[in-house]
């Protein structure tokens, strides 16, 4: 016959068995003792924001709420734990005083630990061990996956959800129309986090008051409830493909790069691309040639072999943990999710430090994941953090760009004396320079250069032209004929206008804009070719047309290319200065006998 004296320890309390057996009678009429060290404990773990203390102490105000209704009586007893105690909880001591009172009260101790049982068993205090009724089974949500499912949504009144396919070709579709209510997320809740308790390849990863994740195998469970989110939610998340690196087809060069000496990798790409799937393979890949590869992760959810080593966050910090790891001499380490101004920082110590660094960074495109570092480390080292940066796109490689340093002047430039440290980013495979990085003024900016279509500095400049010569021709076009010249195309009849009487206006134009211009008709002319003289007067070249042509315009080439459009002065005469730019094509067309003037 069992003792009328029951002392539950905190596993039961957290679990919930004692309530459900009141409920169905099993306890009636017995004597129910709580240590008042367990109800510490389970204090001392809300005050921690572990969502195991509140459900104990809930279940606690269950157990008081039924006691008169299936005459249980119910004692609170014993003293309360010391600091040291306390300090001592993980090593058991709380274990052995909830012991104590089961002893020294005469009763059974029901607990749901198996060593604490065990323990009790061996010093002869009665024992009730009563193992979890879920424990050992599936999860039901695991139910809800089929082969190509990446992840299930569910949430207390809505249908439940799950996103399915290929990286790239994702859609999230309706799984269950009839929803599950927060009684069913709870009993789903509750067997998940049995699961973290006692399966070897579980366990709790963040644990804070309405939120948690939870690993359970390949499992990454995500669980929020009131008052973080205003109902209870469980997202599940699991990788559908596990690939080699041979998968990829990687360039030589790059595995080669990968293998050899201490890189400096960054592997970006937007959420669901398939980074960690690629980082994993990498981290396998190195491992099997030798390599001690070890990761940061949180959660731990790379799908790695056993020879590589899964590193958490040491008290939350990610320094302990490099710290710890340095002690420990990796070859390389895989730091998947880089997202905080810390995570940047310890990246980039044990890169400077002489591991093999290898980053998982989100990002919309390869250059993000490099500005992600501007700021947080000084400029100049970047190329010393990062060589390498893989843009990964629906499961596949999309760009590789290799990082370098140089002392020059930035492309667009041409005074010497603006030479400056600048990072190129460059096309790994074509060595092709697609980006700049350098100082200009107090910003750091990163420029896209574009080598066969100009300079981003003539591209600025290209749309200042554009601005102040549509002012006279909103049609008008530019083309750069050198870095300090260009040419303009207008209609034919504003030429005139645009350079102005003795080129007045095109030479306030030169000025304002710091750069010479040529301005040529967009249409071919439909004038007529007449006959002139020419001699030189002074610092001039003298072009007679005749009288009848005073106040015209005439167009002049030199042969089939365009040089200028004057009025014709008094007496017929253009007149040209010799040391202006189109005096000198001027010369060169009558020295070559292909000036030609047409009215």
């Amino acid at each position: 016959m069992k003792p009328k004296t029951i002392v539950p320890d905190t596993s039961v309390l957290i679990q919930g068995i004692l309530s459900r057996m009141i409920s169905e009678g099993k306890l009636d009429g017995r004597r129910i003792i709580i240590p008042r060290t367990v109800v510490d404990e389970l204090q001392a773990q809300a005050s921690r924001a572990k969502e195991i203390g509140f459900e104990g102490l809930e279940e606690v105000k269950r157990i008081r709420d039924l006691a008169e209704k299936h005459g249980i009586v119910i004692e609170f007893t014993g003293t309360r734990p010391t600091m040291e105690e306390i300090q001592l909880a993980k090593k058991g001591r709380i274990d052995a005083i909830i012991r104590d009172v089961a002893a020294k009260e005469g009763g059974t101790l029901m607990t749901a630990d198996y060593v604490q049982a065990l323990v009790g068993e061996a010093e002869g205090v009665s024992i009730e061990y009563i193992p979890h009724p879920e424990k050992g089974k599936k999860l039901e949500i695991e139910d809800l996956f089929t082969q190509d499912t990446q992840s299930v949504h569910l949430k207390a009144g809505v249908p439940a959800l799950a996103k399915r396919g290929k990286p790239g070709n994702v859609q999230l579709v309706e799984i269950r129309k009839k929803p599950f209510d927060e009684k069913d997320l709870k009993k789903m809740m509750d067997h998940i986090l049995l699961k973290a308790r006692t399966d070897e390849d579980a366990f709790i990863e963040i644990g804070k008051h309405g939120a948690m994740v939870v690993q359970v195998g390949t499992y990454r469970i995500a669980i929020t409830e009131p008052p973080f989110s205003d109902r209870i939610e469980i997202t599940a998340v699991r990788p559908t493909t596990k690939l080699t690196l041979e998968d990829y087809q990687l360039h030589k060069e790059l595995e080669k790069r990968i293998t050899d000496g201490s890189p400096g990798i960054l592997i970006a790409g937007p959420p669901g691309s398939g980074k960690s799937t690629f980082a994993a393979s990498i981290a396998d890949f190195l491992a099997k040639r030798g390599k001690i590869v070890k990761t940061f992760e949180q959660p731990r959810d790379l799908q790695v072999g056993p020879e590589v080593t899964q590193y958490a966050p040491l008290e939350g910090d990610w320094e302990k943990t490099a710290e710890i790891l340095l002690l420990v001499r990796p070859d390389f380490t895989i730091f998947d999710e880089i997202r905080r101004t810390k995570d940047f920082r310890t990246f980039s110590d044990m890169r400077l430090a002489g591991v093999g660094m290898i980053g998982v960074v989100h990002a919309t495109n390869p250059v993000s994941a490099i500005q992600r570092f501007i700021g947080r480390v000084e400029l100049g080292i970047i190329p010393h953090i990062i060589d390498t940066v893989i843009y990964i796109a629906s499961g596949k490689i999309e760009k590789i760009y290799e990082v370098t340093l140089l002392v020059k002047v930035p492309s667009g430039m041409k005074e010497q004396d603006l030479a400056r440290p600048v990072v190129e980013i460059r096309d790994f495979e074509t060595k092709k320079l697609e980006y700049e990085v350098y100082t200009y003024g107090e910003e750091n900016v990163i420029i896209p250069v574009d080598e066969e279509g100009g300079s981003p500095l003539r591209q600025l400049a290209k749309k200042a032209i554009m601005q102040e010569m549509r002012r006279w021709d909103p049609q008008v076009s530019v083309e750069f004929l050198a870095d300090d010249r260009i040419l303009a195309l207008v209609r034919n009849d504003l030429i005139a206008k645009i350079i102005g009487k003795e080129g007045k206006n095109i030479g306030e134009i030169e000025k304002t804009l710091g750069i010479h211009i040529s301005v040529e008709p967009k249409e071919g002319t439909m004038k007529s070719e007449v006959a002139y003289q020419h001699e030189e007067s002074g610092g001039n070249i003298v072009i007679k047309v005749g009288d009848k042509y005073s106040g015209k315009l005439v167009d002049i080439y030199n042969g089939e290319d365009y040089l200028l459009s004057p009025f014709v002065g008094k007496g017929g005469r253009i007149r040209i200065g010799k040391q202006s730019d189109v005096g000198h094509g001027v010369l060169r067309a009558i020295a070559s006998g292909r000036l030609r003037v047409l009215v």
